[in-house]
Parts: C-alpha cells; structure tokens; sequence
C-alpha cells in the first residue's frame, strides 16, 4: 500500500491536537510528524512528543542542510518537518499526517501536490476566544496581548482555506472525529482501492460533503463571524479584526 500524505492545518486554538489524537485512536496506519520547533515547552508539553525542542541555532543548522520537508517562521519561532518522517512512513507503506500552518502546507503543496489538504476552523471567533483563553489558563495565565494577536493571526489563516481540498468546523467533536475519519478511509479507497470495513456508503457521503466544493453553505456563517464574507455572501476586501463577537 503507498503512504498518503495527510496535511492537516488549523488556526491555534481550533482544537486540531485533540482532532489528531482521537483519529489516530480509531484508525491504524496513520503515523504522525512530530515537527521541530525553537519556541519554549508550554505546560506538560514533553520534548519528543508535542514537539521536538530545539535551538535556533541548531534549528538553522538543520533547515540549511536541507533536512526539512518544510518550515516557516510563526510568532518570532521557527516550526519545521523533518524529511525523515516521511521517508520512514513510505518505508512502512504507512499515511502520515502532517500538522502544519498555512506557511508550510503551501510548501508541501508545491513539493508534493498529491498530498491531502485539510483545513480546520473553529465556528466562531466567540468560540475560538475561549479555547484560547481556556489554554493559556491551563498553561499558566492568559497573556490579553497574546491572545489577541492569535485572534487576529487566526482570521488572516482562515482567508487561505480555498488553497485546502477538505474543510471540517470543529463546532461538535465527535462529529469533526467522524468527519476526519471518513476523509482518510475515503482518500485510501479511491487512491489504493483500499476496502472500507462499515457503512461504506455512508463513510464516502460523509467524505465528500467535507470536499471544499461542497462546503460553501456550511462555511458562509463561518467566514461572516470571522469578517471575510459580508452578508451577502461576497469576499470582503478589507478585513476588520474588530468584527468579532464579544
């Protein structure tokens, strides 16, 4: 079986982590990419497991001996995936799910455009405010200046989802699970013929709905909260970072 390349990209606070951990509970053959960051462990965060810390010395090191699939620059830190993962899940015959910014998906897109793109986005800026605030609680305190600048930064990110092939609303979790889930089982029977065990039917429908294409309905009330569609439904031109719901 070949590997699929699963790019998987969210705004901080989307619940994107927690999305990824319960998919690969539920399906096997899903390796994930830790990638290598220079910004410090939050929290209970674990050297090896969210992330692999490193220094911005060595990180440059690495990017210039060209030891990364990609990487960007986020918020004063550098966040990058290293070749090897790849090489290692294609030995393996395994998918492997990269959880990258906007920055890098474009650049796994340009290197590999056969991959699998998928955008995450919360359902409200009310909503995203407080999974945010919610986080910086649990790691210590909420920094208001931090928390507005990834508010912003948020709004800026969701304007590139029509780059993505697959867009989910984390409003309700296990639905967004379910929705993940049929997205992989789906790329897997179209692209490898791979069977699906349970209510394959079902599991393409549900598949497909999430297609970009399929989607503008579900988005508009979306992109309205966060000021990127009027209420015409029209591509707003100037985006105000006020127009959010307090």
């Amino acid at each position: 079986m070949a590997g699929i390349l699963f790019i998987i990209s969210a705004p901080s606070g989307s619940g994107k982590s927690t999305l990824v951990s319960e998919l690969r509970k539920q399906v096997s053959g899903v390796d994930f990419s830790v990638s290598w960051t220079t910004r410090a462990p939050r929290g209970s965060e674990e050297n090896g497991r969210e992330y692999h810390f490193t220094t911005r010395e060595e990180f440059e090191r690495m990017r210039d001996a060209g030891m990364f699939l990609e990487y960007a620059e986020v918020f004063g830190n550098y966040y990058g995936t290293a070749r090897q993962s790849l090489d290692e899940a294609r030995r393996m015959g395994h998918d492997l799910l990269l959880d990258i910014d906007v920055q890098g998906a474009a650049q796994v897109r340009k290197a590999l455009p056969e991959a699998v793109s998928i955008f995450v986005m919360p359902p409200t800026p009310k909503v995203l405010r407080t999974r945010l605030r919610n986080r910086s609680r649990a790691e210590g305190g909420v920094n208001e200046a931090e928390l507005y600048r990834r508010l912003s930064e948020a709004s800026k990110e969701i304007e590139n989802y029509r780059d993505y092939g697959y867009i989910l609303v984390n409003d309700i979790l296990d639905r967004t699970v379910a929705q993940l889930e049929a997205i992989v089982l789906a790329e897997r029977f179209y692209r490898n013929g791979e069977p699906i065990a349970f209510r394959s039917s079902r599991v393409l429908e549900v598949a497909a709905a999430c297609r970009q294409s399929n989607s503008q309905e579900r988005l508009k009330p979306v992109l309205e909260a966060f000021g990127i569609l009027n209420p015409s439904g029209q591509q707003q031109l100037n985006f105000d970072e006020e127009s959010d719901d307090d």
